[in-house]
């Protein structure tokens, strides 16, 4: 079954637009445009103890690491591999989505909602690709997540100061 496959059979209705494959925050602005609501940015996370976390914030927010680990349960955190998002995700730097939990049936990812995206009517956020965005509402995507066994830690996601 594909995602889109999965989100109808859950009866969460979503927006899709195509584009040019985007990378960065920066690189996504004019999609920003076209889309109203709340824009994510991914952080594919690991933890000095092996733990590996997917954290999604509202595309501005400067995650405070050293703030987030405790906030989250975690150890010290750093950025994990390519290698290790393509294994356990099963996407690409650039690619990374929540909606990548689809993937991980074996449950090795914790998934981060930042608290302000749980109750948006628009979060916009990658089909495991990053040559398309969809916007579906924060609540449908708390329940894809809870259906493929990631209940999504939702928190207040310390910012970074300027």
């Amino acid at each position: 079954m594909t995602l889109y496959d999965d989100l109808q059979a859950l009866g969460i209705t979503w927006s899709a637009l195509e584009h040019e494959a985007v990378f960065t925050v920066e690189e996504s602005e004019a999609i920003h445009a076209a889309l109203p609501g709340a824009h994510t940015k991914n952080l594919f996370l690991k933890d000095s103890g092996g733990a590996f976390y997917l954290v999604t914030v509202d595309h501005a927010l400067r995650v405070d690491l050293k703030a987030l680990a405790p906030v989250i349960g975690a150890k010290k955190l750093s950025f994990g591999k390519a290698e290790d998002m393509a294994a356990l995700l099963d996407v690409t730097p650039g690619s990374v989505t929540p909606l990548a939990a689809i993937n991980d049936a074996a449950g090795k990812v914790r998934v981060v909602l930042d608290e302000t995206l749980a109750d948006a009517a628009a979060v916009h956020v990658h089909p495991l690709r990053n040559t398309a965005t969809i916007g579906l509402p924060g609540a449908d995507l708390i329940r894809a997540l809870a259906h493929w066994g990631h209940a999504p830690l939702i928190a207040a996601i310390p910012e970074r100061a300027a």
